[in-house]
């Protein structure tokens, strides 16, 4: 193991993990918001864009992020959408991702007692109010283990931006061992870089599990 190679090369991994880390942040972020929406429209049951919520969601959930990716990037321009490595790359987490958290809201959503709503409805709340002060805190709580792990499910999937030209965690181990064949420090600095970006949030999304619990929905 060659150390001084390691030291020398930690700064890379250091800028890396800043840029995969903020295109997680701001597609999980985005995600968060479509998987919301669209667990509204299928938990309401609107019509026409609840069908169309459920072709969307086996598109995504059915294809590997890596062909989103090069869709984005290589078919987009033949059809005159040009789109930056950086802007595919947050699409197609949030394409991804949308799903996932929509999958896991819908359940929470459904999670709660029908007979709390029927119980609001006959003091007289409102549907908005049904839902925002009912239906959602309750979800929320449900949904917290789900959330988390598709948020590490997520920041992993983060490896296969380098197929779109960016200069994330994985496209500079890979660079590296192709100009110095330093294969075993790469991959070691690699596998580092991910446990001390996963480390904190899982840390983190275990405290906010246990904070959120209550009553009938933990301990």
């Amino acid at each position: 193991m060659d150390f001084k190679f390691i030291k020398n090369v930690i700064p890379m991994y250091v800028e890396a993990g800043g840029l995969t880390l903020r295109l997680a942040l701001i597609g999980i972020l985005l995600s968060l918001v479509l998987g919301l929406i669209c667990a509204l429209i299928k938990y309401f049951r609107v019509p026409v864009l609840r069908q169309i919520t459920s072709v969307y969601i086996e598109v995504s959930r059915n294809t590997p992020l890596l062909i989103q990716l090069f869709f984005l990037y290589f078919a987009f321009p033949r059809m005159g959408i040009k789109l930056s490595s950086v802007q595919c790359a947050i699409i197609g987490l949030t394409f991804l991702g949308g799903s996932y958290m929509e999958e896991t809201f819908r359940s929470a959503l459904e999670s709660v007692s029908r007979v709390q709503i029927e119980s609001a409805q006959c003091i007289g709340l409102t549907r908005r109010q049904i839902t925002q002060y009912v239906i959602l805190p309750q979800a929320v709580s449900v949904s917290i283990p789900g959330f988390c792990a598709n948020i590490m499910f997520l920041i992993k999937e983060t490896s296969v931006f380098s197929a779109v030209a960016l200069a994330d965690l994985m496209f500079v181990a890979k660079d590296l061992i192709g100009l110095y064949y330093k294969t075993d420090e790469a991959l070691t600095l690699l596998c580092l870089s991910y446990f001390v970006l996963l480390l904190p949030i899982s840390l983190i999304a275990n405290f906010a599990e246990r904070r959120l619990r209550y009553g009938q929905f933990g301990r």
